[in-house]
Protein backbone atom coordinates (compact mmCIF):
# COMPACT_ATOMS: atom_id res chain seq x y z
CA UNK A 1 0.00 0.00 0.00
CA UNK A 2 2.84 2.41 0.74
CA UNK A 3 3.70 3.43 -2.85
CA UNK A 4 0.07 4.42 -3.51
CA UNK A 5 -0.15 6.43 -0.28
CA UNK A 6 3.22 8.08 -0.74
CA UNK A 7 2.05 9.68 -3.98
CA UNK A 8 -0.20 12.00 -1.99
CA UNK A 9 0.99 11.84 1.64
CA UNK A 10 4.13 12.12 3.69
CA UNK A 11 4.11 8.67 5.27
CA UNK A 12 5.53 7.53 8.62
CA UNK A 13 5.35 3.75 9.10
CA UNK A 14 6.64 3.00 12.62
CA UNK A 15 6.94 -0.44 14.17
CA UNK A 16 4.99 -0.99 17.37
CA UNK A 17 6.99 -1.34 20.61
CA UNK A 18 7.75 -4.94 21.46
CA UNK A 19 7.56 -6.03 17.83
CA UNK A 20 10.48 -7.14 15.68
CA UNK A 21 12.51 -4.07 14.80
CA UNK A 22 10.57 -1.78 17.13
CA UNK A 23 11.52 -0.12 20.42
CA UNK A 24 11.45 -2.24 23.59
CA UNK A 25 8.28 -2.53 25.65
CA UNK A 26 9.93 -1.73 28.95
CA UNK A 27 9.74 -3.66 32.18
CA UNK A 28 6.07 -3.10 33.02
CA UNK A 29 3.97 -2.61 29.87
CA UNK A 30 0.50 -1.15 30.36
CA UNK A 31 -2.52 -0.53 28.15
CA UNK A 32 -0.90 2.80 27.19
CA UNK A 33 2.55 1.49 26.29
CA UNK A 34 1.99 0.97 22.55
CA UNK A 35 0.25 4.30 22.05
CA UNK A 36 3.01 6.01 24.05
CA UNK A 37 5.60 4.50 21.71
CA UNK A 38 3.85 5.65 18.53
CA UNK A 39 3.27 9.08 20.05
CA UNK A 40 7.03 9.37 20.66
CA UNK A 41 7.69 8.34 17.04
CA UNK A 42 5.29 11.03 15.85
CA UNK A 43 6.99 13.62 18.04
CA UNK A 44 10.44 12.68 16.77
CA UNK A 45 9.22 12.90 13.15
CA UNK A 46 7.58 16.27 13.76
CA UNK A 47 3.96 15.14 13.40
CA UNK A 48 1.73 16.92 15.90
CA UNK A 49 -1.28 15.27 14.28
CA UNK A 50 -1.66 12.90 11.35
CA UNK A 51 -4.10 10.81 9.37
CA UNK A 52 -3.70 7.53 11.27
CA UNK A 53 -4.10 4.04 9.84
CA UNK A 54 -3.72 0.76 11.69
CA UNK A 55 -4.64 -2.89 11.31
CA UNK A 56 -5.75 -5.22 14.12
CA UNK A 57 -3.75 -4.27 17.24
CA UNK A 58 -2.48 -1.25 15.30
CA UNK A 59 -6.06 -0.19 14.61
CA UNK A 60 -6.82 -0.11 18.31
CA UNK A 61 -3.64 1.89 18.94
CA UNK A 62 -4.61 4.39 16.24
CA UNK A 63 -7.93 4.93 18.01
CA UNK A 64 -6.16 5.35 21.36
CA UNK A 65 -4.05 8.09 19.76
CA UNK A 66 -7.19 9.71 18.35
CA UNK A 67 -8.57 9.88 21.89
CA UNK A 68 -5.38 11.79 22.81
CA UNK A 69 -6.02 14.34 20.07
CA UNK A 70 -3.19 13.16 17.79
CA UNK A 71 -5.37 12.21 14.78
CA UNK A 72 -6.85 14.24 11.94
CA UNK A 73 -8.66 11.13 10.74
CA UNK A 74 -8.44 7.42 11.54
CA UNK A 75 -8.88 4.48 9.21
CA UNK A 76 -8.98 1.38 11.42
CA UNK A 77 -8.68 -1.94 9.60
CA UNK A 78 -10.30 -4.68 11.72
CA UNK A 79 -9.22 -3.03 14.99
CA UNK A 80 -8.70 -5.36 17.93
CA UNK A 81 -10.62 -5.18 21.19
CA UNK A 82 -14.13 -4.81 19.87
CA UNK A 83 -15.79 -7.91 21.29
CA UNK A 84 -18.99 -7.43 23.27
CA UNK A 85 -18.65 -7.42 27.05
CA UNK A 86 -18.89 -11.01 28.25
CA UNK A 87 -17.99 -12.56 24.90
CA UNK A 88 -15.67 -15.52 25.37
CA UNK A 89 -14.02 -15.03 21.97
CA UNK A 90 -11.04 -13.03 23.31
CA UNK A 91 -9.86 -16.13 25.17
CA UNK A 92 -10.05 -18.16 21.96
CA UNK A 93 -8.15 -15.44 20.09
CA UNK A 94 -5.36 -15.42 22.69
CA UNK A 95 -5.15 -19.21 22.44
CA UNK A 96 -4.92 -18.91 18.65
CA UNK A 97 -2.05 -16.42 18.85
CA UNK A 98 -0.15 -18.53 21.36
CA UNK A 99 -0.48 -21.60 19.15
CA UNK A 100 0.45 -19.76 15.97
CA UNK A 101 3.45 -18.08 17.57
CA UNK A 102 4.75 -21.41 18.78
CA UNK A 103 4.42 -22.87 15.28
CA UNK A 104 6.08 -19.84 13.70
CA UNK A 105 9.08 -20.05 16.00
CA UNK A 106 9.64 -23.60 14.77
CA UNK A 107 9.21 -22.96 11.05
CA UNK A 108 10.65 -19.43 10.68
CA UNK A 109 14.16 -20.77 9.90
CA UNK A 110 12.57 -22.45 6.86
CA UNK A 111 10.51 -19.44 5.73
CA UNK A 112 12.31 -19.03 2.41
CA UNK A 113 11.71 -22.66 1.47
CA UNK A 114 8.06 -22.48 2.55
CA UNK A 115 7.26 -19.40 0.44
CA UNK A 116 9.05 -20.79 -2.61
CA UNK A 117 5.90 -22.73 -3.53
CA UNK A 118 2.36 -21.54 -4.18
CA UNK A 119 1.01 -24.00 -1.61
CA UNK A 120 3.49 -22.73 0.98
CA UNK A 121 2.44 -19.12 0.37
CA UNK A 122 -1.21 -20.12 0.71
CA UNK A 123 -0.58 -21.86 4.02
CA UNK A 124 1.45 -18.92 5.35
CA UNK A 125 -1.31 -16.41 4.57
CA UNK A 126 -4.36 -18.55 5.29
CA UNK A 127 -5.46 -16.58 8.35
CA UNK A 128 -4.58 -13.11 7.07
CA UNK A 129 -5.79 -12.90 3.47
CA UNK A 130 -8.15 -14.46 0.98
CA UNK A 131 -6.18 -13.33 -2.10
CA UNK A 132 -2.47 -14.07 -1.79
CA UNK A 133 -0.99 -14.80 -5.23
CA UNK A 134 0.02 -11.14 -5.70
CA UNK A 135 1.92 -10.89 -2.38
CA UNK A 136 5.70 -11.14 -2.96
CA UNK A 137 7.23 -14.28 -1.49
CA UNK A 138 9.95 -12.26 0.24
CA UNK A 139 7.33 -10.14 2.01
CA UNK A 140 5.54 -13.23 3.33
CA UNK A 141 8.84 -14.67 4.57
CA UNK A 142 9.70 -11.35 6.20
CA UNK A 143 6.36 -11.35 8.03
CA UNK A 144 6.85 -14.92 9.23
CA UNK A 145 10.32 -14.19 10.61
CA UNK A 146 9.16 -10.93 12.18
CA UNK A 147 6.18 -12.54 13.90
CA UNK A 148 8.32 -15.39 15.20
CA UNK A 149 10.91 -12.94 16.53
CA UNK A 150 8.47 -10.58 18.27
CA UNK A 151 10.34 -9.96 21.56
CA UNK A 152 7.33 -8.58 23.40
CA UNK A 153 4.93 -11.38 22.45
CA UNK A 154 4.58 -12.98 25.88
CA UNK A 155 4.26 -9.65 27.69
CA UNK A 156 1.63 -8.34 25.26
CA UNK A 157 -0.41 -11.53 25.53
CA UNK A 158 -0.23 -11.37 29.32
CA UNK A 159 -1.28 -7.71 29.19
CA UNK A 160 -4.32 -8.51 27.05
CA UNK A 161 -5.34 -11.33 29.38
CA UNK A 162 -4.86 -9.19 32.49
CA UNK A 163 -6.33 -5.84 31.46
CA UNK A 164 -8.58 -6.55 28.50
CA UNK A 165 -9.41 -3.74 26.09
CA UNK A 166 -10.40 -0.16 26.87
CA UNK A 167 -10.97 2.90 24.71
CA UNK A 168 -11.86 6.46 25.67
CA UNK A 169 -14.12 6.69 22.65
CA UNK A 170 -15.89 9.80 23.98
CA UNK A 171 -12.66 11.77 23.51
CA UNK A 172 -12.38 10.92 19.80
CA UNK A 173 -13.54 13.98 17.86
CA UNK A 174 -12.03 13.30 14.43
CA UNK A 175 -13.63 11.41 11.51
CA UNK A 176 -13.22 7.63 11.80
CA UNK A 177 -13.62 4.99 9.11
CA UNK A 178 -13.66 1.34 10.16
CA UNK A 179 -12.93 -1.23 7.45
CA UNK A 180 -13.58 -4.92 8.06
CA UNK A 181 -13.17 -7.93 5.83
CA UNK A 182 -16.23 -10.14 5.72
CA UNK A 183 -13.99 -13.22 5.52
CA UNK A 184 -11.79 -12.26 8.50
CA UNK A 185 -10.71 -15.49 10.25
CA UNK A 186 -8.80 -13.82 13.10
CA UNK A 187 -11.38 -11.24 14.21
CA UNK A 188 -14.58 -12.49 12.58
CA UNK A 189 -17.08 -9.96 11.30
CA UNK A 190 -19.40 -8.81 12.80
CA UNK A 191 -18.97 -10.34 16.28
CA UNK A 192 -15.43 -9.00 16.81
CA UNK A 193 -16.69 -5.51 15.97
CA UNK A 194 -19.69 -5.53 18.31
CA UNK A 195 -18.47 -3.03 20.89
CA UNK A 196 -17.15 -0.63 18.27
CA UNK A 197 -20.48 -0.71 16.45
CA UNK A 198 -22.77 -0.32 19.45
CA UNK A 199 -20.83 1.43 22.24
CA UNK A 200 -17.66 3.08 20.99
CA UNK A 201 -17.96 4.14 17.34
CA UNK A 202 -21.53 3.75 16.06
CA UNK A 203 -21.13 7.10 14.28
CA UNK A 204 -18.07 5.95 12.30
CA UNK A 205 -18.10 5.36 8.57
CA UNK A 206 -18.34 1.58 8.39
CA UNK A 207 -17.07 -0.33 5.35
CA UNK A 208 -17.45 -4.09 4.96
CA UNK A 209 -15.31 -5.69 2.25
CA UNK A 210 -16.89 -8.89 0.97
CA UNK A 211 -14.50 -11.79 0.55
CA UNK A 212 -11.58 -10.03 2.23
CA UNK A 213 -9.58 -11.37 5.17
CA UNK A 214 -8.03 -9.91 8.31
CA UNK A 215 -5.41 -7.75 6.54
CA UNK A 216 -7.09 -5.72 3.77
CA UNK A 217 -3.82 -3.90 3.11
CA UNK A 218 -2.34 -7.23 1.99
CA UNK A 219 -5.48 -8.76 0.53
CA UNK A 220 -6.68 -5.83 -1.60
CA UNK A 221 -3.97 -3.14 -1.32
CA UNK A 222 -5.26 -0.87 -4.08
CA UNK A 223 -8.80 -0.88 -2.69
CA UNK A 224 -7.51 -0.23 0.83
CA UNK A 225 -5.23 2.61 -0.26
CA UNK A 226 -8.17 4.23 -2.02
CA UNK A 227 -10.34 3.88 1.10
CA UNK A 228 -7.64 5.70 3.05
CA UNK A 229 -6.88 8.47 0.55
CA UNK A 230 -10.53 9.18 -0.17
CA UNK A 231 -11.16 9.55 3.56
CA UNK A 232 -8.23 11.85 4.26
CA UNK A 233 -9.30 14.16 1.45
CA UNK A 234 -5.81 14.06 -0.05
CA UNK A 235 -5.87 12.20 -3.36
Amino acid sequence: MLPALERHHEVLAPTLPGHAGGPPLGAEPTADTLADGIERAMDEAGFETAHLVGNSLGGHVALQLAARGRARTVVALAPAGGWAVGDGAPRDTVTYFKRMHGLLVGIAPHADQIVSTLDGRRRATLFTTVEYEHIPAELIAHQMVGAAGCPGFAALIELAEREGWRLDAGSIDCPVRVVWGGADRVLPWPSAAARYRTDWLPQADWVELDGVGHCPQLDVPAVTADLISSFTGVS
